[in-house]
């Protein structure tokens, strides 16, 4: 990772962020690309806590089960919560394009499953079909498989998750950053933060702003008062997590994201190299402080790596932390005016860390966002509802290229992977959809213009080809070769046939 010098001086800025992980690496730079002078400051190095002890999953799926966020929130309010994680991915993978980051950065399913210490029961295929009818039943590409890839369990499949390296990612993200009027400062600490203007004091020097962001994943105090600060911190459960990573050999685990259904569930991912994967596997999560032998807990974790994943050759094992909250969401908005903080991301830190920092930058733009009121900082019960969420922020830019990202099944063009085609009802309609490596749909009627036959999708050379008759069509839908003589026309899917 660069380093970064340590404030010695009085600077002022529009923006300051306090914490240097991926909450406030991502706040700093999208504020900066919206034209804001900001300052990005660290008490240590820059991702160098709990970001650097990540797993590295990237995951719209929350600890708390869809059909207990149903049961307690609500369908739309259920359905926002992963959507969220989607749009957090999304908003990553667009990054990566735009900057060029190789970050080892791909799409690949998830899967929830039975766990792997005990055998399956009908209930653990009964639990795990609800959830997976529940999710697809918001829109969500989930379905129910009797037996998950290496696990050998029920569970559940979902497309569109992702994995990554965050610190190759963030490392670009920290040098655009610092340059152009905007700094990272290493070494830093906040001491205090108050005033208007507000005013932070460090061991080097004064920081004036307008704007102070929190992303010191257990939050500061900062401008709240200590009764508003002690209330934050009563609803937050802190738990250590363990991880142990090995070498495996390559193909010995299918390239997806793995976690189970026990309590505390275990976790796993692969980082493919070209001569082996490397196997992130962890769990044995434990509320901070309430273990003694804390090594046995590791040894548990590396025992039943070793048993699910034969030849590994463990090379590392490490822990970090997570926090809860009351209500399993995240808690991410202003505590005061002129301070935005990011909290609770339990188990998936750099999911809802990414969309802290996306919610922080519109809050500071004043551009409204669709989860504000949903991951309220403040908030104390969400109220089980009618809320046509979609409709209601259709406007934000999300929507707008959503159906670019997989994630969600059934009669969904989100349910097209990149660099292939589909058959789909759509509206009405029984279109032939293809979706490009960069994300773009392309939707054509899927009735041959010959004589009405359905095509197909033919993944080897990329055209829709016409089982009756043999006519064959391009992904634009021109014709290939006949006997068709027209082409494929396109669909308007938001018309009604």
């Amino acid at each position: 990772m660069p380093r970064f010098p340590k404030l010695d001086t009085n600077r002022s800025f529009d923006v300051v962020v306090i914490g240097a992980g991926i909450a406030g690496v991502t706040a700093a730079y999208l504020l900066k690309r919206e034209g804001a002078r900001v300052a990005l400051i660290d008490r240590g190095r820059a991702v160098d806590i709990d970001t650097c002890q990540t797993s590295g999953h990237l995951s719209c799926v929350l600890d708390t089960p869809m059909t207990e966020l149903v049961s307690a929130l609500g369908d739309d309010h259920a359905r926002a919560a992963w959507d969220a994680g989607l749009s957090a991915i999304a908003t990553i993978d667009q990054i990566v394009r735009h900057e060029k980051i190789d970050c080892s950065f791909a799409w690949v399913p998830g899967y929830i499953h039975a766990p792997v210490s005990r055998a399956s029961t009908d209930k653990d295929r009964e639990d795990l079909t609800r959830e997976a009818n529940e999710a697809a039943r918001l829109g969500f590409d989930a379905r129910f498989v009797e037996s998950v890839p290496l696990m050998n369990r029920p569970g559940v499949e979902i497309d569109g998750q992702a994995r990554f390296n965050p610190r190759q990612y963030l490392r670009v993200l920290l040098e655009k950053i610092h340059c152009d009027g905007c700094a990272v400062f290493e070494n830093t600490e906040a001491l205090d933060v108050s005033g208007n203007p507000i005013t932070i004091e460090t061991p080097g020097g004064k920081m004036t702003c307008r704007d102070v962001v929190i992303a010191t994943h257990n939050p500061i105090t900062g401008l709240a008062n200590i009764a508003s600060a002690t209330i934050l911190q009563t609803g937050l459960s802190l738990y250590t997590s363990y991880v142990a990573g090995g070498r495996a050999p390559k193909g010995s685990v299918p390239d997806a994201l793995y976690w189970d259904t026990d309590d505390p569930y275990k976790f796993l991912r692969i980082d493919p190299h070209p001569s082996y994967d490397y196997v992130i596997f962890g769990g044995e999560d434990h509320k901070t402080g309430q273990v003694t032998d804390t090594r046995k807990c590791m040894e548990r974790l590396e025992s039943a790596l070793r048993s699910l994943v034969p030849g590994v050759e463990i090379e590392h094992h490490w822990s970090g932390q997570v926090i809860e909250t009351h209500d399993g969401l995240p808690l991410i908005g202003f505590t005061k005016a002129h301070q935005f903080i990011g909290t609770g991301f339990s188990g998936n830190g750099l999911t809802f860390g990414t969309l802290a920092g996306v919610m922080a930058a519109d809050a500071l733009t004043s551009r409204d966002n669709p989860w504000r009121s949903l991951f309220d900082a403040t908030r104390t019960k969400i109220m089980h509802g009618a809320w046509d969420y979609v409709k209601e922020n259709s406007d934000y830019p999300y929507y707008m290229i959503r159906d670019r990202f997989a994630g969600t099944a059934g009669k969904s063009l989100r349910s097209v992977p990149r660099g292939s085609g589909k058959i789909l009802e759509l509206n009405g309609h029984t279109v032939a959809a293809h979706r490009a490596d960069d994300g773009t749909t392309t939707v054509l009627s899927a009735v041959c213009t010959h004589l009405g036959c359905r095509v197909r999708w033919n993944q080897l050379e990329n055209t829709w080809d016409c089982p009756c008759h043999g006519s064959r069509f391009g992904i634009s839908g021109h014709v290939i070769s006949g006997p068709a003589e027209k082409p494929l026309p396109p669909v308007d899917v938001n018309e009604k046939r």
